[in-house]
């Protein structure tokens, strides 16, 4: 049995489950509304303040959907009932971040300024103080699309090893490396 599949969910309360004919899973709750379609040999059951994920087979495909399709399922209690948050720094002399509703202007050392349009499901805060790297605060009750952003984001200007300079998540460890050693 899949040790992440096996486990079931707790559901909080303010938070409901539906199950339709055709295997499409709903989840409410007091941020929004998220909805997966699950694979139709996947068995998703609510009883009394739980929801189950189980199988039919012991086949590789059913093993690979079952952890997958828990995880999602209990990513998207957790987002309706918290919500997800992910935090980028930009390091680097000159990086900047400016939000203008629901676009991200971002300058990070190009010739150019670096516009990203945020989807609708996504919310972003830009916070400069004097002294510190800027930090842009994205969250969303979708955990899926939050982390594609956040990675669009973060591919625009990757963390380089000899300097630091980049986007980087707030508290992501990157590994340094000397650079040129002088010589005799």
């Amino acid at each position: 049995m899949s040790r992440i599949g096996k486990l079931p969910i707790a559901v909080p309360t303010g938070v409901a489950i539906s199950v339709d004919k055709d295997n499409a899973v709903t989840v409410k709750g007091p941020k929004g509304s998220l909805t997966t379609q699950v694979d139709r040999d996947i068995a998703v059951a609510v009883e009394d303040g739980t929801l189950t994920v189980t199988r039919p087979t012991e086949q590789k495909r059913h093993k690979a959907m079952h952890g997958l399709y828990r995880s999602l399922i209990n990513n998207m209690v957790l987002g309706v009932s918290n919500g997800f948050t992910k935090q980028l720094e930009l390091v680097g002399v000159g990086y900047k971040a400016t939000l203008a509703g629901t676009t991200l202007e971002l300058a990070l050392g190009y010739s150019h300024n670096v516009y990203i349009a945020l989807p609708k499901e996504v919310t972003a805060t830009a916070v400069t103080e004097k002294g510190k790297n800027p930090i842009v605060t994205l969250t969303s009750i979708d955990n899926q699309l939050l982390g594609q952003v956040a990675a669009k984001i973060r591919s625009l200007r990757k963390v380089e090893p000899y300097k630091g300079k980049g986007v980087r998540f707030v508290g992501e460890i990157i590994r340094r490396k000397a650079g040129k050693t002088a010589s005799k």
